[in-house]
C-alpha cells in the first residue's frame, strides 16, 4: 500500500462542522409518535441555521431494533418507521441544496441475526453464506460487550457464533473475501445515490486475531478485547474499502473504541491511511472507568489530558473528530458540567471543544442543552447495555444504588425526544412518543432558546460562525496552558502572528485564572465571552491583575446554596468585570492576540 496520491486527498471536511441525527428521537413528520425522515425534511433549514456544514446519520436501515439501528437485516433499504428510499432520496437532495453533506453509518462489524445472510449462514456449513460469520465448536472464553459471554448456540448447526455485542448482532468474518465484496456493494449503493461519506462503526474490531484464542480471565467484559481490537489485517481490509472512496468525492470517519493514539496513527496517517478521522473516547472517560457505569469522580486534569494527547499527535500529520456527546453517551452538562449552573456549564462545554484543531460534530439536543432523564425503573429503560448492566453488576448494592448507576451512564438519555417547544410532547410528536420525553422540555425547548440571545442554543452559533470565520481557529497550532489547574482549561490557537486564547471554568465556584507568560504585557481583544456583560471588553489587565483576587469573594466558596451562590455572583457582577483574573461559575471567555513582527 503506497501512500494515497494528491489527488484524492478530501481536505474538504477540514473546516466542516456536522450534526448528528438519531432519527427515531428527532422530529416525528407523520405523527405515529417516532421520528422519521419527513420529520427531518421539515428540520433541515433549522440544522441549516445553526451554522453547521453536514448532517452524519446515525442508522437509518430497516432493523429489529435489539440495538436500535445498530443491527442491522438489510444495508440497502430505509426502515418503514422511518418511511423508503424516495424519502430519504427527498432528504438527501434537500440537504445538498443547502449546501449540507450527508454521511451515513456503515456498520459492518456485525448484522442483525434477523439478515438473510445470517439466516442463511445457520442452516450448515455447506451453505454459500457458511463463512460469512464466524462459527467454532467450541467458544473461548470472551466475554460480549453487551450481554453475557460472546458466543451463542445454534442448535441447525452445531456451533457457536461470535458476538462482540448482543446476542441478536453476529460478527461478520471480515476475513472472507466476500463478505468485504459486501462492503464494497453496499458503500457504492450509497455513493452512487450521493451521500458524501461514512462514519464506519467500529472499525477497528473487523479483524480478529487468528485462532481466536482466550482472554485474561481477570477481565470481564473486555477479556477478549487484545485479540478483536486493531487486529492483524484491519490496514489491508480498509485499504480496499478506501480504494472505493477514492472512486468518490468522499470521506472515511471511523470510531475507534480503546484505541491508543500510536495506533490511531496508523489509521490516519502514512501509508496504511485508510480514515480521514477517528472518533476517539480518551476524552469520554474523565469521570469513568472505560464504561459510564463504571462511574469515578469527574476529573478535569483527565479530561484535559485527553484532549492534548490527541491535540499534539495528530497536529500536521492527522486531523482530530471533536465530539463531546453522540447517541452512546449520557448528556455532556449531566456528566461534565452542572444542570444547577444549566445555561452556563452548557455553553462553556461548547466552547471548550469546538475551538480546537479539528472537525466538530453536535449531537441533536447537545446544541440547547439537554440533560440526563432519570426513570423510576429498570422496567423503563430499553437499551440494551443498561438493561445488562443493571442485572449483571453491582449485584450486592441495593436496587436503588444501581438505578442511579444507570441515570449516570445509559444511553437512552441521549435518546429521549428531541425537545422543540413547551407543547405537549415537547412539540416532537403529536401522539404518544415511542420513549419517554424528558420533563424538563418546558423549560428546555428551541423554541424558547431561539428567544433568548444568551441561549445555549445561540452561543453554539457563536462558536461555530467564529471557528468558521478564522483560519487560526481552523488549522493552527495548539497549546495547552496550565495543564495542572483542577479548575480550568485553558488553550492557545496559534498561527502567523494570531492567537486566541481559550478559557474554560469546570468549577461551580469563582476561580482565579493565570496569565500565560507570552501574553503578559498585551492587551487582547475579548470576542467570546457565555456571561451577557462581558461581550465586546478587551483585557486590559496587567500581569499582576490576574494575580489578584478580592477578599470579598471569600465568602462566596462558603456557600452552601446554589441559588444563594448564583445570586451573589451576579450582585458583583461590575466586581468581576474589574478583575480580570477571576472567573465565574462555568465562565468561558475567548481572546484574541496579535503579535506584531519584528
Amino acid at each position: 500500500m503506497g501512500s494515497e496520491p494528491e489527488s484524492v486527498l478530501r481536505d474538504w471536511y477540514k473546516p466542516m462542522s456536522f450534526y448528528q441525527i438519531w432519527v427515531r428521537s428527532f422530529a416525528d413528520g407523520n405523527g405515529d409518535g417516532i421520528g422519521d425522515l419527513y420529520g427531518v425534511y421539515d428540520k433541515l433549514e433549522y440544522i441549516k441555521s445553526l451554522g453547521v456544514d453536514g448532517i452524519w446519520f446515525s442508522p437509518i436501515y430497516p432493523s429489529p431494533n435489539a440495538d436500535y439501528g445498530y443491527d442491522i437485516s438489510d444495508y440497502k433499504d430505509i426502515h418503514p418507521d422511518f418511511g423508503d428510499l424516495d424519502q430519504f432520496k427527498k432528504v438527501l437532495f434537500r440537504a445538498h441544496g443547502l449546501g449540507l453533506k450527508v454521511i451515513m453509518d456503515l456498520v459492518v462489524n456485525h448484522t442483525s441475526d434477523e439478515h438473510p445472510w445470517f439466516i442463511e449462514s445457520c442452516k450448515g456449513k455447506d451453505n454459500p453464506y457458511s463463512d460469512y460469520y464466524i462459527w467454532r465448536d467450541e467458544p473461548n472464553n470472551w466475554d460480549s460487550l453487551f450481554e453475557g459471554k460472546a458466543w451463542e448456540y445454534v442448535p441447525e448447526r452445531n456451533q457457536y457464533y461470535l458476538h462482540i455485542f448482543a446476542k441478536k448482532q453476529p460478527d461478520l468474518n471480515m476475513d472472507n473475501p466476500k463478505v468485504r465484496e459486501e462492503v464494497k456493494s453496499i458503500m457504492r449503493f450509497w455513493l452512487d445515490m450521493g451521500v458524501d461519506g461514512f462514519r464506519e462503526d467500529v472499525i477497528n474490531f473487523i479483524s480478529k486475531k487468528e485462532g481466536l484464542p482466550n482472554g485474561l480471565p481477570f477481565l470481564p467484559a473486555v477479556n477478549g478485547m487484545p485479540y478483536y481490537k486493531d487486529g492483524p489485517h484491519i490496514h489491508e481490509y480498509l485499504a480496499e474499502f478506501r480504494k472505493v472512496c477514492n472512486e468518490y468525492d468522499c470521506f472515511q470517519l471511523g470510531e475507534g473504541p480503546m484505541t491508543t493514539v500510536k495506533s490511531a496513527m496508523k489509521y490516519l496517517t502514512g501509508p496504511t491511511k485508510s480514515l480521514d478521522m477517528m472518533f476517539s473516547f480518551d476524552h469520554m472517560m474523565a469521570d469513568c472507568l472505560y464504561t459510564e457505569y463504571v462511574h469515578r469522580p469527574f476529573s478535569l486534569i483527565k479530561l484535559k489530558k485527553a484532549f492534548t494527547k490527541w491535540q499534539k499527535a495528530l497536529n500536521g500529520k492527522g486531523w482530530n473528530a471533536l465530539y463531546m456527546e453522540n447517541h452512546d453517551h449520557p448528556r455532556i452538562i449531566s456528566r461534565y458540567g452542572s444542570e444547577h449552573f444549566w445555561r452556563e456549564s452548557g455553553t462553556m462545554l461548547a466552547a471548550s471543544y469546538i475551538f480546537q484543531q479539528g472537525t466538530p460534530f453536535i449531537y441533536q439536543g447537545q446544541e440547547i442543552g439537554m440533560t440526563n432523564i432519570k426513570l423510576m425503573s429498570i422496567d423503563q429503560y430499553v437499551d440494551v447495555s443498561s438493561i445488562t448492566n443493571y442485572h449483571t453488576y453491582h449485584l450486592k448494592e441495593d436496587p436503588e444504588r444501581r438505578l442511579h448507576r444507570i441515570h449516570l451512564s445509559s444511553r437512552d438519555s441521549a435518546r429521549t425526544p428531541m425537545q422543540w417547544n413547551d407543547s405537549e410532547n415537547a412539540g416532537f410528536s403529536k401522539s404518544k412518543p415511542w420513549f419517554y420525553v424528558n420533563p424538563n422540555y418546558r423549560r428546555v425547548n428551541v423554541e424558547k432558546e431561539e428567544s433568548d440571545e444568551h441561549s445555549i442554543l445561540n452561543f453554539y452559533r457563536k462558536c461555530l460562525k467564529l471557528r468558521k470565520s478564522s483560519k487560526t481557529l481552523l488549522f493552527g497550532d495548539y497549546t495547552e496552558h496550565f495543564p495542572k489547574d483542577p479548575n480550568i482549561f485553558m488553550y492557545e490557537r496559534s498561527l502567523d502572528g494570531e492567537s486566541y486564547l481559550v478559557i474554560c471554568s469546570f468549577s461551580g465556584l469563582p476561580v482565579k485564572a493565570h496569565k500565560p507568560e507570552k501574553f503578559h504585557g498585551m492587551s487582547g481583544e475579548l470576542v467570546l465571552c457565555n456571561y451577557p456583560n462581558g461581550k465586546n471588553r478587551r483585557d486590559h489587565s496587567s500581569e499582576n491583575a490576574w494575580e489578584k483576587i478580592e477578599d470579598t469573594f471569600e465568602d462566596l466558596r462558603e456557600s452552601k446554596d446554589i441559588h444563594e451562590l448564583k445570586e451573589k455572583v451576579q450582585d458583583n457582577i461590575s466586581e468581576w468585570e474589574l478583575r480580570h483574573g477571576m472567573l465565574r461559575p462555568y465562565e468561558t471567555r475567548v481572546y484574541r492576540y496579535v503579535f506584531h513582527k519584528r
